[in-house]
């Protein structure tokens, strides 16, 4: 740089949809996830796991980096994260009463693949519609969403509602933290980070398919793992 040119703004490389070994079908331990971060060059990240947030807490406490508090909330017509959150959001509410229950502790709505066509979990169309004017962000790529057509959705569907748009790795396993991120400036609180999410550089690639069949194992193991423990104790 010559001297006298104007520094470059600082942009932090982050994450917005990972989950630790608090989700029934992640193995990642927290100090694993920061390790791994640190070697891919993620400088901050949200914790989302599936309806608690003992896995963010924990990221939270030892991380050197900014962590963001959220969770993956299971509303009744299909998931819901919230970010900058203070405590848990209870489940299986209505996708209505589930934005109410995230904006009454600060926190923004972020709505995760909600097209995936083969997701369960997706709100789907009418569910987004109902809650339209609450969400706060919409994830218009998910690095686990197998159809380039429902990422392209999301993303169309932002643009003509003027949503802010997230990108997610959705990271279950290794090999998916870091796969996607968004390049923004340091935010300040929940209102200052959506402004520069807003202006983010998104940066988004597929995590390798067979990741599904791991989540899917590592969910079975889970199950069987508590039916074990209610059997012998």
């Amino acid at each position: 740089m010559s001297e006298g040119a104007p520094a470059r703004p600082v942009r932090l490389r982050v994450e917005l949809h990972a989950h630790t070994n608090a989700s029934p079908d992640s193995r990642l331990r927290p100090a694993t996830i920061i390790r791994v971060c640190q070697a891919r060059g993620i400088e901050a990240l949200a914790i989302t796991d599936h309806n608690t947030m003992d896995g963010a807490f924990a990221v939270a406490a030892a991380a050197p980096f900014p962590i963001i508090l959220g969770d993956e909330i299971k509303s009744r017509a299909g998931d819901i994260i919230g970010l900058f959150l203070k405590g848990p959001v209870p489940r299986d509410l209505s996708p209505r009463e589930t934005v109410h229950a995230i904006k009454a502790q600060g926190g923004l709505v972020l709505v995760p693949h909600p097209f995936d066509s083969l997701r369960r979990s997706a709100l789907g169309l009418a569910a987004v519609e109902s809650i339209v004017d609450g969400i706060d962000i919409l994830e218009v790529f998910n690095g686990r969403t197998i159809r380039a057509a429902d990422n392209a959705a999301a993303r169309h569907y932002a643009e003509r509602h003027g949503l802010a748009q997230s990108v997610g790795s959705d990271s279950h396993l290794l090999a998916e933290i870091g796969v996607s991120w968004q390049r923004m400036r340091p935010w300040s609180d929940p209102a200052d980070f959506l402004l520069s999410l807003r202006d983010a550089e998104l940066h988004m690639r597929h995590a390798p398919a067979w990741v599904h069949l791991g989540s899917s194992f590592h969910a079975y193991a889970t199950k069987f793992e508590k039916r074990l423990r209610r059997w012998f104790g």
